[in-house]
């Protein structure tokens, strides 16, 4: 029987930024960039913790371009093709730090995902997005993909049945989209 959680929520309009001492002269002298280890590759990303959503207005190499300027990340939505992809790292390798390549959880999408890091393997990060992270067959894609990539969680996955779950502990980082992708030949 499901339990229904009446407890009182937060939203955005309860945060609250309050001001505080700081030694800086200026608010140019602000560094918003932040360097994250990740648990299981070891692997680090460098850049403002910020990300550009992976909807198909937002998440495109467009934003990308203008992001990845600012050290700010995008996850790029997931209908470009391998070649859009191929000609997008031709002409914008040095953004390539600051994107990931977006996914669904079905056979098709993992096919695309393959030929898309195939055509650019210097892509190191994936979004796996699905409406529902609680489902077990979200569970089982990324029981799937973890022998292939490593990923991360998304905000729906907070819960702690699923955080418990064999292979969810190989995911990355908790409420992000982010991961390291290792290379791969997709077979």
């Amino acid at each position: 029987m499901p339990r229904v959680d009446s407890d009182l929520k937060l939203d955005f309009k309860d945060v609250l930024f309050r001001p505080k001492r700081s030694s800086l002269k200026s608010r140019s002298e602000v560094d918003l960039q932040r360097t994250f280890t990740f648990r299981n590759s070891k692997q680090t990303y460098t850049g403002i913790p910020i990300i550009a959503a992976n909807m198909d207005t937002t998440g495109t190499f467009e934003m990308a371009r203008a992001l990845s300027k600012h050290t700010l990340f995008t996850a790029v939505h997931k209908h470009y093709s391998a070649e859009d992809w191929r000609n997008f790292a031709a002409a914008h390798p040095e953004c390539l730090e600051h994107v990931a390549v977006s996914s669904g959880s079905g056979v098709a999408d993992l096919e695309r995902l393959c030929a898309v890091v195939d055509a650019v393997p210097a892509l190191k990060y994936i979004c796996l997005d699905v409406a529902n992270g609680y489902s077990e067959c979200f569970v089982e894609y990324v029981k799937t993909c973890v022998h292939v990539f490593l990923v991360v969680r998304g905000r729906l996955m907070r819960t702690s049945e699923c955080v418990h779950q064999k292979h969810v502990t190989y995911l990355q980082i908790k409420q992000s989209r982010l991961s390291p992708l290792h290379r791969f030949q997709c077979a």
